[in-house]
């Protein structure tokens, strides 16, 4: 079971909506979606994780927007308030970039960042 918030934790680009699309579509099994989340690593101290979800976790956050649903891990839910997702594809590179008002700092390879918890009163529903 899933529980739903009355404020949507992320959004996304139409790219990266495009891409998790692809994902989904693309999977040697049923999934439902990507989940987003973090974990302590890298240089900076935190990294974005992502992996196909088949079921939905207790707890997690469902953001379901242009046509894709993507997961929120609970415990990264106050690192990711705010947060917009977009795909990008360059000479060098192509994957997701997240947009975070949260992030302190990042490593100089983009693979890490250091993150702040967001103030929990942003996401408070509005009288």
């Amino acid at each position: 079971m899933t529980v739903r918030s009355k404020f949507q934790v992320m959004s996304l680009t139409d790219a990266a909506a495009d891409r998790v699309r692809e994902l989904v579509e693309n999977a040697d099994r049923d999934v439902l979606g990507l989940r987003v989340g973090i974990k302590t690593g890298g240089c900076a101290g935190m990294e974005y994780t992502m992996d196909l979800v088949e079921e939905a976790k207790p707890g997690d956050d469902v953001i379901d927007e242009k046509g894709v649903k993507l997961y929120v891990d609970p415990s990264a839910v106050l690192f990711l308030l705010g947060t917009e997702m977009d795909f990008e594809v360059t000479k060098f590179r192509s994957g997701f970039i997240f947009k975070n008002p949260n992030e302190v700092s990042a490593c100089g390879c983009g693979e890490s960042v250091s993150l702040q918890a967001a103030d929990p009163s942003f996401a408070a529903p509005q009288a």
